[in-house]
C-alpha cells in the first residue's frame, strides 16, 4: 500500500532515559518516531485494514533485515519468531489484540514463552505498536506518532544468581541493543509508506 508518491518524513524521538538494566525483575524498552505525512496520506492510512498491515510490516521488516534467518510463523492463536526452522522458537506470542479510537490505535502481542524468555517470565510481557494522531505542524501537514514497546519482559540471557550481574551486562550490550537498532530501523522504514500485502 502506497498512499502517496511522496515519502513521509521520519523523526526518531530520542527520550532521555537510563540504559540501566535491573539484575532482577522485568525489563522494558520503547522506541518512538514522529511521521510527517504528505497531504491526503493520513485518510488512506487511517483505515482499520491498513493499521493491521502496519503490525504485519514489523514482522516483514524483521525477516528482511535478518536475510531470512528470522521467520514468523502464523497460527490462528499465535505468532512465533523462529530461527531458521520451527523447533528454534525464540519468541512465541499469543494472538494479537487490537484497540482503536478516533485518535490512536494499537496492536499488542502478549509474550507467551520462547528461548529468549526466562522461565519465570512466561506469559507476563508483551510487544505493542501504537499509532497516535498528532496536531498538524505549522505547514498543516498531518503527523503520526508511532511507538514500538516491549514491556514486562524477563530475558533468559540475563540469567539469575551469581551469573545475573554478568548476564545483565551481556543482555544490555547484545539482545537489548539489537532490539533498539532493529526497531529504529523499522520506524525509519515507514518513510516510504509501503505496507506488506
Amino acid at each position: 500500500m502506497a498512499p502517496s508518491q511522496s515519502s513521509a518524513t521520519i523523526k526518531i524521538v530520542e527520550e532521555p532515559r537510563s540504559r540501566h538494566v535491573p539484575q532482577t525483575g522485568a525489563v522494558s524498552s520503547a522506541q518512538r518516531a514522529e511521521i510527517e505525512l504528505p497531504e491526503g496520506a493520513l485518510a488512506e492510512l487511517w483505515r482499520a485494514e491498513n493499521l493491521e498491515l502496519l503490525a504485519r510490516a514489523y514482522w516483514h521488516y524483521l525477516n528482511r533485515i535478518s536475510l531470512g534467518l528470522l521467520r514468523v510463523a502464523y497460527e490462528p492463536a499465535a505468532r512465533i519468531v523462529v530461527l531458521l526452522f520451527r523447533p528454534l522458537a525464540l519468541l512465541r506470542f499469543r494472538a494479537p489484540e487490537y484497540e482503536t479510537s478516533e485518535k490512536w490505535a494499537s496492536v499488542t502481542w502478549p509474550i507467551e514463552r520462547g528461548l529468549l524468555v526466562s522461565r519465570g517470565g512466561h506469559g507476563k510481557g508483551y510487544l505493542r505498536i501504537t499509532v497516535e494522531r498528532c496536531d498538524p505542524t505549522g505547514s498543516g501537514s498531518p503527523r503520526l506518532r508511532v511507538s514500538a514497546e516491549v514491556a514486562n519482559f524477563y530475558p533468559w540471557l540475563r540469567g539469575s544468581g551469581r551469573f545475573a550481574r554478568f548476564g545483565t551486562w551481556i543482555y544490555s550490550k547484545t539482545q537489548m541493543r539489537i532490539h533498539e537498532l532493529v526497531t529504529h530501523g523499522f520506524l525509519r522504514s515507514l518513510a516510504n509508506l509501503e505496507l506488506p500485502p
